[in-house]
């Protein structure tokens, strides 16, 4: 089964397909909640490169790392990766003031979807959060 979540930033495409693809800026929106961080994130962005984020209780009780391999790249357009046996997409459809930021990707099978798709828009509206606030 298959997850989307979407959002709309008010910045130009070229700002937010750097926010999205850069370590230092990943680092700062990647989290769903407020006690969670993003420790580390490494960004090898071509078909083949791989790309991890290591999530954080900021309390130290738990951790993980978010990791996968890009498959398809079409700069300011689509970005198509896999993650274990899973895959996901990011498709950024530019307006004329505005970018909309749809992530679909295969669910798992250990939470339930409804909370999966909140834990994933979260984090997506963290993203449009921060770039809107650094232009």
């Amino acid at each position: 089964m298959k997850i989307t979540v979407e959002t709309t930033v008010s910045a130009p495409i070229a700002k937010v397909w750097s926010a999205y693809t850069t370590p230092n800026d990943i680092m700062q929106w990647n989290t769903a909640s407020d006690d969670w961080h993003t420790t580390k994130s490494t960004v090898d962005l071509r078909v083949g490169g791989e790309f991890t984020s290591r999530m954080e209780a900021k309390d130290g009780s738990f951790g993980f790392d978010f990791a996968g391999t890009y498959t398809k790249i079409t700069p300011n357009e689509l970005i198509e990766y896999s993650f274990g046996d899973r895959s996901g997409a990011v498709e950024f459809i530019a307006g004329t003031s505005n970018v909309k930021v749809r992530v679909t990707f295969d669910a798992e099978s250990e939470n339930p979807l409804e909370q999966q798709r909140q834990g994933w828009q979260a984090i997506l509206n963290n993203f449009a959060k921060h770039v809107e606030a650094n232009q």
